[in-house]
């Protein structure tokens, strides 16, 4: 990725119902998290319809929240958002682990245990993630270090799980991945949870933007909604993995919303009256300029 790339972003997310319809409250979380590791110059969130009151708060989990309420029934919904901000090359290693957790396995200090409670606490599971969880115990050596481990574990769960498009609402169970060897990157996200978590490690799960950038011909840049896991490693903070490319988090990953569910970091959750509703999605990335070397 070009040092210093600046950008800017449309994300266009239309749902059309197919009559006026009362909507309850929503909330949006379309907001880079104050952890992203991106310099934002500009960024703004509108709706185009319907008429609306919007405040921004934040969750529990210290993630930039727009709550929405609507005064009128609407046939559609439109959400907006601008973002224009710097992309700087990182590296994914540049941190310091603690030596009370360079290898595995490790006990974090009492009252930072305390404080990770909700993200050491158990997973969904089932007999073939329990299977799956003791052959991956049996492969760790002696005094395996840390980081090797997470890293080892991304890149395998990048191997027995593959990537597909899942147009269901929702996370699968890391059971069903497992047994069915697929899922959506949502879908492989709780599922490293939920391993790492039988680990002992605190994870929480993340929902972003991924932004990609073109590196060669035949391709072009792009940016799509992601979702991926950060673990908790004493020294180094909350260190980014994406089991999807089998890769920890890079620039490109711009964190929108890290929660111990996949339900609390939802882009856009609410609930509206019964009826068939369509939604369409857009999304441009367009490059404003490149600085530095």
């Amino acid at each position: 990725m070009a040092a210093g790339m600046r950008f800017r972003l449309e994300h266009r997310t239309r749902y059309a119902f197919d009559r006026a319809v009362l909507l309850a409250p929503h909330e949006v979380r379309l907001k880079p998290a104050p952890h992203a590791r991106l310099a934002v110059a500009h960024y703004a969130l509108r709706v185009e319809e319907p008429a609306h009151t919007l405040h921004w708060q934040q969750d529990p989990h210290n993630n930039w929240v727009a709550r929405l309420t609507f005064p009128e029934r609407s046939a559609g919904l439109v959400i907006v958002v601008e973002l224009e901000g710097t992309l700087a090359d990182v590296d994914p290693f540049d941190f310091f682990v603690d030596p009370s957790a360079s290898t595995w396995p490790f006990a974090y200090a009492p009252g930072i245990a305390v404080a990770l409670g909700p993200y050491l606490a158990s997973s969904d599971g089932g007999p073939r993630f329990a299977a799956w969880c003791a052959a991956f115990r049996a492969s760790i050596a002696a005094d395996e270090p840390t980081i090797a481990l997470l890293v080892r574990l991304n890149r395998r769960l990048r191997e027995d799980v593959d990537y597909r498009v899942r147009d269901e609402a929702g996370v699968q169970s890391s059971e069903a991945t497992l047994v069915t060897r697929s899922g959506s990157c949502r879908d492989s996200a709780w599922l490293l949870a939920a391993i790492l978590r039988d680990l002992g490690f605190a994870a929480r799960f993340v929902s972003g933007y991924l932004a990609e950038i073109a590196t060669g011909s035949g391709t072009r840049d792009r940016a799509s909604l992601h979702a991926w896991v950060e673990a908790y490693v004493p020294g180094a903070g909350w260190i980014g993995l994406d089991p999807t490319s089998g890769l920890l988090a890079t620039a490109g990953h711009i964190p929108l919303a890290a929660a111990v569910d996949p339900a609390m970091a939802a882009p856009v959750s609410g609930t509206t009256e019964p009826c068939r509703t369509t939604l369409d999605v857009a999304m441009t990335l367009t490059r404003l300029d490149v600085t530095g070397a």
